[in-house]
């Protein structure tokens, strides 16, 4: 069977699927539009509005996961496990909880101890948690 660029921009982009590998795709979108709320809202509370950096990494953090939620409700997973949209992103939630957890972790330790810049701190934190978030949502939630 022969694919075209069409066919797999269509599979890519705009229909719906539940392969791993398209969501997974879908997804590296999707957490880079969170991330880039996350990383603005952090470096702006930090630098602007004098926020200590770990405080403004939780509220930005927390602005990016609505963001990811949405997006992710809307393009990456389009079959769900719970019916309840209120549950549902309470669980979602607590998955983000917990990389809201393992990120403050990460940036505060390659901040202090390896005395990285706290921005360059939070891009690697954000790449480790992106992994966690996506297959903690895709089986638990988006089955």
């Amino acid at each position: 069977m022969k694919v075209t660029i069409k066919d797999l921009s269509h599979k890519l982009i705009k229909d719906q699927t539940n392969k791993t590998k398209f969501q997974m795709f879908r997804y590296l979108f999707v957490g880079g539009a969170a991330f880039i709320v996350d990383f603005l809202s952090l470096f702006i509370l930090t630098e602007f509005f004098g926020v200590y950096y770990l405080i403004s990494a939780a509220i930005a953090f927390i602005l990016g996961l609505i963001v990811n939620y949405l997006l992710s409700i809307s393009w990456v997973f389009n079959k769900r496990t719970l019916k309840n949209r209120h549950f549902e992103f309470a669980v979602f939630a607590v998955i983000g909880t917990v990389g809201l957890g393992l990120n403050e972790v990460f940036i505060w330790f390659f901040t202090q101890d390896l005395q990285i810049y706290y921005l360059l701190s939070k891009i690697l934190a954000a790449v480790i948690i992106l992994f966690w978030n996506f297959f903690a949502r895709k089986f638990v939630l988006f089955r």
